[in-house]
C-alpha cells in the first residue's frame, strides 16, 4: 500500500505495509520448473522495512543465479500499488516477455497491482505481516487490524484488538499485572493505558459501557465497499 503520514512536523510517523521475506525453501518450491526470472521491488515500504528495495532484490538476483536461474532482469518501480506502475515497467517489456514468472519483492497490495496489469504468472516472495507505523529506528508496530468494526472513539483513541493479545474489547482481563500483559510482561496492558487516557481526558465513564462480543466473521468475503449518494 502507499505510505500514508500522520502528525506534524519532526513528529511525522509514516504508515506501511508490514513484510517479512518467506524463506528460502518456499521461494525455491515456488520457483520449480520456472528457469526464467524478472524480479520486481518497490520503492516504498518494503524499502523501509529492508525486504524489497534495491539491496534486496540485488540480492534475490544473485541467490537465484547461483541456482541456475536466468535473470532476465529486475526493477525496483517507484510505488509498486499505484496503477501508473504499469507504464514503469514498459520500460522494461522485452525483459518481461522472456520471463517465465515475475517474482515480486513488494507487499500483496503490490503482487495484485502487478499481476492485474501484466498478462504474466507472478511470485510474492514477501508474506505481507500487517499495516503498521515505525515506533523507533527499525521498529514496527501494528496499528490496525481493518476488523471493520472501530471503538477507538470510546477507548481514548487506542485500539485494544489490535493492541491486546486477546483482542478483549471489554478489559482488562484478570491477568494483568502492574499495567503490564500476563502474555508478554514487557508489554503494557493495553487497558491500563486505555484507562490512563481516559482518565486523563476526565472520561472514565466511558469504560463502564459493555461492548458487544465482536463478530469475527465480519463481512462476507471477499470484502465489498460501494460509495452510496448523497
Amino acid at each position: 500500500m502507499p505510505p500514508m503520514r500522520s502528525g506534524k512536523g519532526d513528529d511525522i510517523e509514516m504508515i506501511r505495509s508490514i513484510t517479512q521475506k518467506k524463506s528460502e525453501e518456499e521461494i525455491d518450491r515456488l520457483l520449480n520448473g520456472l528457469g526464467r526470472i524478472f524480479i520486481i521491488g518497490c520503492g516504498t515500504c518494503v524499502t523501509l522495512t529492508r525486504t524489497g528495495g534495491e539491496p534486496e532484490v540485488l540480492e534475490m538476483k544473485e541467490n537465484l543465479s547461483e541456482k541456475g536461474k536466468m535473470i532476465t532482469g529486475h526493477t525496483v518501480v517507484p510505488v509498486a500499488c499505484d496503477n501508473l506502475t504499469r507504464e514503469f515497467l514498459d520500460d522494461f517489456g522485452e525483459q518481461i516477455d522472456q520471463a517465465d514468472t515475475l517474482l515480486i519483492m513488494t507487499c500483496a497490495f503490490g503482487v495484485q497491482t502487478i499481476a492485474k496489469q501484466l498478462r504474466k504468472m507472478v511470485v510474492p516472495a514477501l508474506d505481507t505481516l500487517f499495516v503498521g507505523k515505525e515506533t523507533a529506528f527499525g521498529m514496527f508496530d501494528e496499528i490496525c487490524t481493518q476488523c471493520g468494526t472501530c471503538i477507538i472513539g470510546e477507548t481514548g483513541g487506542i485500539c485494544p484488538v489490535t493492541n491486546c493479545h486477546k483482542g478483549l474489547v471489554n478489559g482488562p482481563c484478570g491477568g494483568t499485572n502492574h499495567g503490564k500483559c500476563e502474555i508478554d510482561v514487557a508489554k503494557d496492558c493495553v487497558w491500563t493505558l486505555i484507562y490512563n487516557r481516559l482518565k486523563e481526558l476526565d472520561r472514565l465513564d466511558a469504560m463502564r459501557k459493555y461492548q458487544k462480543p465482536r463478530n469475527h466473521q465480519g463481512e462476507p468475503k471477499p470484502g465489498k465497499f460501494k460509495l452510496t449518494s448523497a
